[in-house]
């Protein structure tokens, strides 16, 4: 038997009660990916539900797995050792395996698969299950369950991880029949990949693994209910494009969409046709390159000013694959208040959410584009394009004036900044960076300049601490010919840096720049500016003075890995280039930097992005004009 929800999805489906969908189970491909066809494997031969899971799992096309074994999971395990085709990789811990997944569909674009075992294993899951769910990430989380005559009974590693994940998933499962594996796993690729990509949870049975079964993968799914809609309504589009052909301060609100969607190219072909002012949020670095004379980078709490600004200002703001969450939009009622808007999502759930929409058009963010494309040319032909040479002359004004920049510390200490920028400019745009979450992750996004989409990972919506390490892992195995990048804080570090071990022993060479404040950086940020300097429990004590706690040169070196200590600005690129010489080991280089260097600009939580400050007690200008 499976369990599961009967509604349809709670993210990026139609509404229940919609006409019932026959759909292929293949992954919705990465661009430029071959289709993958469905197989229809039908065999006679009694396997055991386990043997089963890893047939399903080679038909959906898994090349690689990241998990950690246990009691529960053991059964999959044996006939897992025997597979051809899949690579199991052993993590140090299970978050890792979540993480290192969610990585690996981030830069590739395919469904990540992570494996657990019940209680406490699956339980670990959870964080990186949210962190994907926040942040569309298409995953698989397969996890082992005690045995079905045990379930409800607090039976040892027992726990509801369905019911517990439930909230964070797209959708999850509980399968206590062998027979209906096959379907269940197809199911469930299909789910995490199709309409908005999201974590999907199945829970298996121990017996149902142990039980005899015959392997069946379905042609065909069908699936009540859920039936995600891609193509925009015609006169939604015939709108927005009438709309954005006669506004005369219009800004395209790019979110992480645009990346989920593979629309980059569409993207940019709407920037260059419509001439209107683009920001890119944090989800979205790279969507549209920073080269682009009309990307004005990045808005929100840490976003540019001109990015912030222009938003304010816009008389229109198409919002495409974005959901104008809090860290973008600061205090909702104040935000780009002379604005229409047009907001295109492939998720009907997040349109009118947080902001209510003038035009809303649901659809798959390519197909939104590529339909508004020529409607926008037509009602240029007809009317004329906007005169918009005072709005950009406003934004270049903005530009000049307040550019993104940073002071040295007069601490004796490197400068972050720095750090981050040189390590850009030396590594390149080809590269892939994955930050952890704090000051260093704003720094990466601001410093660093993303020309092309996937090239930049991290935490966005739920922020997690401990993300970079793993999921530099997983997009390392998913691209390894791609230089890669994890861009760490030394308190981030700490919670995940057993994967290195992961790393060294599988031979998955990623470079690490630790950005070692001694502290937790922006928590200690906020306490410089909100709770007058009292510094509560945020020293960690690894890089300032003469202890270093723990010493990651040798930790580096205890986990296989090269490690390499820069204290002074004149060795910072030499050791980022050394670093990108060595690719048959990891690579860990401790930047020890100021700790009193801050994030700028900031628009401080719960107040109007009318009051950003460029710098500390400096405010632009322009908040005071009107």
């Amino acid at each position: 038997m499976v369990q599961g929800p009967t509604p349809a999805p709670p993210r990026g489906g139609a509404p229940a009660g919609a006409a019932p969908a026959a759909t292929p189970t293949a992954p919705k491909p990465a661009p430029g990916d071959a289709v993958r066809r469905p197989r229809t494997d039908v065999s006679t031969a009694e396997i055991t539900g386990a043997e089963s899971i890893v047939r399903s799992l080679e038909a959906a096309g898994v090349e690689t797995v990241f998990g950690i074994p246990g009691g529960a999971i053991l059964p999959t395990y044996d006939p897992l050792m025997d597979s051809k085709k899949i690579r199991h990789i052993l993590v140090r811990h299970e978050q890792g395996g979540g993480h290192a997944a969610s990585g690996y569909a981030h830069a590739t674009g395919r469904v990540g698969v992570t494996m657990a075992t019940s209680g406490p294993g699956a339980t670990n899951l959870v964080t990186p299950i949210a962190d994907a769910n926040m942040d569309s990430i298409p995953m698989v989380a397969i996890t082992g369950q005690v045995g079905a005559s045990l379930i409800g009974t607090d039976a040892f590693q027992e726990a509801d991880i369905v019911g517990i994940t439930f909230p964070v998933t797209k959708h999850s499962f509980l399968v206590t029949d062998p027979d209906d594996i096959p379907r269940t796993i197809a199911e469930a690729f299909h789910i995490a990949s199709t309409g908005r990509p999201g974590p999907v949870l199945v829970d298996i049975a121990k017996s149902a693994m142990q039980a005899s079964t015959t392997f069946n993968w379905p042609s065909e799914l069908n699936l009540p209910g859920y039936h995600p809609v891609t193509k925009p309504h015609s006169k939604q589009i015939r709108e927005a494009a009438r709309l954005l052909a006669s506004a005369r301060r219009p800004v395209l609100y790019v979110g992480g969409g645009a990346i989920r969607s593979g629309a980059a190219a569409e993207l940019r072909k709407l920037v260059d046709l419509s001439g209107a002012a683009a920001v890119t949020t944090l989800m979205a670095r790279g969507a549209l390159p920073d080269s682009h004379p009309q990307n004005l980078g990045m808005p929100g709490m840490h976003g540019t000013v001109p990015a912030v600004s222009a938003l304010q200002k816009a008389d229109l703001v198409f919002a495409l694959g974005a959901r104008f969450d809090d860290r973008v939009t600061g205090k909702l009622s104040s935000f780009a208040p002379h604005a229409t808007i047009i907001h295109a999502d492939i998720d009907p759930a997040e349109i009118g959410k947080n902001r209510a929409a003038d035009v809303p058009i649901v659809g798959d963010l390519k197909e939104v584009i590529a339909d508004l494309l020529p409607e926008l040319a037509r009602e240029q032909e007809t009317h004329g394009k906007p005169d918009l040479e005072a709005w950009w002359r406003q934004i270049d004004s903005w530009r000049e004036t307040y550019p993104l920049g940073f002071t040295e510390p007069d601490d004796g200490h490197l400068a972050p900044q720095h750090v981050i920028s040189r390590l850009g400019e030396i590594s390149g745009p080809d590269s892939i960076y994955v930050s952890g979450v704090g000051q260093h992750q704003m720094w990466a996004s601001q410093f660093i300049r993303y020309e092309r989409p996937n090239t930049w990972l991290n935490s966005g919506g739920l922020g997690t601490m401990g993300y970079s390490i793993p999921a530099a892992m997983g997009a390392k195995v998913g691209q390894p010919d791609r230089t890669v990048w994890a861009i760490d804080g030394d308190g981030c570090f700490q919670m995940t840096n057993q994967e290195l071990a992961t790393c060294s022993i599988n031979d998955i060479p990623i470079k690490v720049a630790l950005i070692n404040n001694s502290s937790l950086g922006m928590v200690r940020q906020w306490q410089t500016l909100f709770y007058e300097s009292r510094y509560s429990n945020t020293d960690l004590h690894t890089g300032h003075g003469t202890r270093h706690i723990p010493d990651f040169v040798k930790l580096a070196d205890a986990y296989g890995c090269v490690g390499i200590r820069v204290e002074h600005a004149n060795e910072v690129d030499a050791a980022i280039k050394r670093a990108e010489q060595i690719n048959d080991q990891p690579v860990v280089i401790d930047f020890h930097v100021s700790r009193d260097a801050m994030v700028w600009p900031m628009v401080a939580a719960g107040v109007s992005n009318d009051d950003i400050q460029y710098a500390r007690g400096i405010s632009p200008a322009w908040d005071r004009e009107d």
